[in-house]
């Protein structure tokens, strides 16, 4: 008996199920493909406990007859490929004839289709994959695909599937990128007999974008508008001021079709260079347009992978659009050489401090945090002489509190305070002696991020003082987002953020922490989120309210180019000797770096 045999079709139809169906979001993108490339203007999606009981899609395309209906079913049934040559000019979305009969091979489906043509429609029942009914239907031109029992057949599959809410936070994340490119198409979604989504026809296309990526940005949306060589770049992205913590703010398409291409986000991350900071993401939404037949579609099942032919002319083509966009921002502000303009602060920067201006208006209360008790006049001007400090790739353990550490990093000198601040380098760095051995230099971000992650945490066990916001503020998330910042609230609320919902995905934020008063709550809220999503913390667990403290004090804390008084570095340096790791913030930045005046002197060839 030989060992090798060809496979049953059944079987072989759920092999190729297991790569085109992975979760009911992936029969929800197979099926709307389908609606689309049948012309369809209207599409209306019902589903059951997240598509896990029922999947049904109904749109007014061009629709099938009853020989039609029939083939549609059998693998490799297609209307969009005639010869060899249409393979390398894809002009649709679908073209394979796998979806159909992959998702029916795992579930009980019922397909009715009815054309122009025909004077009753067709209804056809497959479970399992085989057909078990055809009869006529009475039925408007147009499509209906019933998915039922998704995986009934393969248990093994079926386990895997998530939660309900977070399945349906897929299937959320797949329509959106589908509207996004479809405008002049309306989609309407119910979940369990609710409505959820209802995104009429746009005839402009920016109201599709402001209404799946947030109305919050719309103002802050600048187009994108580039062809040569046939090769063309649309769409829309914001300025370097809007940023996202992760990249689920960008939305790329190639002919209308949404991918996951590397190439094209390292393009746009290339045209934003020197915008934006590491770590940081654009809210983009790009349609890339090149010739069929410079693209090849047809390198992953889920068809989110393409292949361009030419991916050097592709790449510089959207990093040359999003960069000529991105510089229209600085063209008001541009002047001639002859007649220079007097340097102006930037509408975000606060105003200059002077020494007179009390510590505590510019840092948000934790001058008078307990864990830092406010420097006295004395210990502000107190000068002590400073010894060697070791170099900051290898900082030393802390043995207890700040006055026995400091110790060991300046010798002689027992805190921060006890530097002799010089001034500041750039409005970000704070210039410091030490007056046996070199220059200190400390980052007054990464310092004040440390100081305010540690009053975070001591505060946990104790009550938390909140200041009231005199106008709430509101936030508008995505549907996935919004199941997880429900199921956050809680902890958000131990740290002082009192948020309620707003019905649907917009919250109010009514409370943040006083160490937080003054600044904008809603973006710090947007980002413990986004990190929440895509790093799938569980909301009550010790590693998610660290995230959280690290957010906060991350938005909480003075930034770069921020210029503060001399009482205000005394002040930060005081406050820097009362945390237990000052040497890194928590990100594990340095807070602090040493140039021994040996190596100084070096440099200038005053040693040899």
């Amino acid at each position: 008996m030989s060992r090798i045999r060809i496979l049953p079709e059944i079987l072989s139809n759920k092999i190729a199920a297991g790569e085109v169906v992975e979760r009911p979001a992936s029969v929800v993108k197979e099926l709307v493909e389908n609606a689309l490339d049948a012309g369809s203007s209207r599409i209306l999606l019902a589903l059951e406990q997240a598509g896990k009981a029922l999947i049904r899609i109904s749109d007014n395309g061009t629709g099938m007859n009853r020989d039609e209906a029939l083939l549609a079913i059998e693998r490799y049934a297609t209307s969009k490929l005639v010869t060899d040559a249409d393979l390398f000019a894809i002009r649709s979305l679908g073209f394979r004839g796998e979806a159909l009969p992959s998702i029916a091979s795992v579930s009980r489906l019922t397909l009715e289709s009815r054309d122009a043509d025909s004077e009753v429609g067709t209804q056809v029942q497959v479970h399992g994959g085989k057909i078990v009914d055809v009869a006529n239907a009475g039925m408007p031109v147009g499509t209906q695909v019933s998915v039922r029992q998704l995986f009934f057949n393969t248990p093994a599959r079926r386990k895997f599937l998530k939660t309900v809410h977070t399945e349906m936070g897929h299937v959320m994340d797949v329509l959106s990128s589908i509207a996004l490119a479809w405008p002049n198409t309306g989609f309407q979604l119910t979940h369990n007999g609710k409505p959820m989504k209802n995104w009429a026809a746009a005839p402009d296309a920016l109201d599709r974008v402001s209404d799946v990526v947030g109305h919050a940005v719309k103002e802050d949306l600048m187009p994108v508008s580039f062809s040569r060589d046939g090769v063309g770049v649309e769409g829309w992205i914001c300025s370097g001021r809007t940023v996202r913590s992760t990249s689920r703010g960008i939305y790329l398409y190639v002919n209308r079709r949404f991918v996951k291409d590397s190439l094209l986000r390292h393009a746009l991350m290339a045209g934003f260079s020197g915008r934006i900071i590491t770590g940081r993401y654009p809210v983009a939404v790009l349609f890339v347009t090149v010739p069929p037949g410079m693209v090849d579609v047809n390198v992953h099942p889920t068809k989110h992978a393409v292949r361009f032919a030419e991916p050097k002319a592709v790449h510089r083509m959207v990093e040359t659009a999003v960069a000529q966009s991105l510089q229209r921002l600085d063209r008001p502000f541009r002047r001639t050489v002859e007649t220079p303009a007097p340097v102006k602060q930037p509408p975000d920067r606060p105003p200059m401090a002077t020494a007179a201006e009390p510590v505590a208006s510019f840092f948000p209360r934790p001058v008078a945090a307990p864990f830092v008790p406010e420097p006295s006049p004395s210990a502000l001007v107190k000068q002590q002489p400073v010894g060697d400090a070791p170099p900051i790739a290898a900082p030393p353990a802390r043995s207890s509190r700040a006055d026995t550490v400091q110790q060991s990093l300046f010798e002689d000198a027992r805190s921060f305070a006890d530097l002799r601040i010089i001034g500041q380098l750039r409005d970000t760095y704070i210039v410091c002696e030490s007056p046996r051995d070199g220059m200190i230099l400390v980052d007054q971000h990464a310092a004040h991020e440390r100081i305010l992650f540690e009053a975070f945490k001591q505060r946990a066990a104790t009550v938390v003082s909140v200041q009231r916001l005199l106008m709430p503020e509101t936030v508008e998330v995505g549907y996935n987002e919004a199941r997880i910042l429900d199921a956050l609230l809680p902890d958000l609320g131990k740290f002082g953020l009192d948020i309620d919902p707003f019905g649907g995905e917009t919250f109010v934020i009514k409370a943040v922490p006083a160490l937080l008063s003054g600044r904008e709550a809603a973006p710090l809220v947007r980002e413990i989120v986004e990190k929440a999503a895509d790093s799938g913390i569980t909301p009550g667990l010790d590693s998610a309210l660290d995230q959280i403290r690290h957010l906060m004090a991350c938005h909480g804390a003075i930034r770069a180019g921020q210029r503060l008084s001399m009482e205000q570095m005394r002040a930060l340096l005081h406050q820097l000797d009362g945390c237990d790791a000052p040497a890194t913030c928590p990100h594990g930045r340095p807070t602090w770096i040493h140039w021994k005046i040996g190596a100084i002197e070096k440099a200038f060839h005053r040693i040899v």
